[in-house]
């Protein structure tokens, strides 16, 4: 009796063992054969050139930021403002902050009217100073105000921009 239940075991163990996924096996087996990744060559080593830094013909800060010699317009500080100069009422706030809000014409001269941040009115004209940047008025017309800010650069230098408060409806 064992005999038979060895026999019997053997004929379903080998019947198990056939080709039956066989072509599953293919399959996992040539599935990367077409598949050649391409590895880039490496970058080329550059050489290192040292720096040798001469104080002479530099300024002394490398790291702080110069303007080309050819677009310096004259000497240093032309343009800079009068520190000494008594400051005007507009001039402790920022001209953004600034809201012209009618303009005035007497006596043959024009003059805005210009509201501060703490609420009150102020009546400028062209001469008169507003904003933190030195801002000088060069002309009030009817509609807006223009502006000459002088503000400084990260080498220092003072320059001219201009800006302009329009009137709000």
């Amino acid at each position: 009796m064992r005999l038979i239940y060895l026999v019997l075991a053997t004929l379903v163990l080998t019947g198990c063992g056939g080709e039956e996924f066989q072509d599953l096996r293919d399959f996992v087996k040539n599935s990367g054969a077409d598949m050649r990744g391409k590895i880039p060559p490496p970058p080329s080593v550059r050489i290192y050139e040292p720096f040798a830094y001469n104080n002479d013909t530099r300024v002394a800060d490398p790291f702080k930021p110069r303007k080309p010699e050819s677009s310096t317009s004259g000497k240093r500080g032309e343009n800079e403002p009068d520190f000494d100069r008594p400051k005007e009422a507009l001039e402790e706030f920022p001209l953004e902050s600034l809201k012209m809000v009618g303009y005035v014409f007497k006596s043959k001269v024009g003059f805005a009217v210009v509201r501060a941040p703490d609420g009150k009115l102020h009546q400028v004209r062209a001469g008169n100073y507003v904003g933190m940047n030195f801002g000088l008025i060069t002309k009030v017309t009817d509609t807006e105000i223009l502006i000459k800010e002088v503000v400084q650069d990260s080498t220092g230098d003072w320059s001219d921009r201009n800006s302009s408060l329009q009137l709000m409806e």
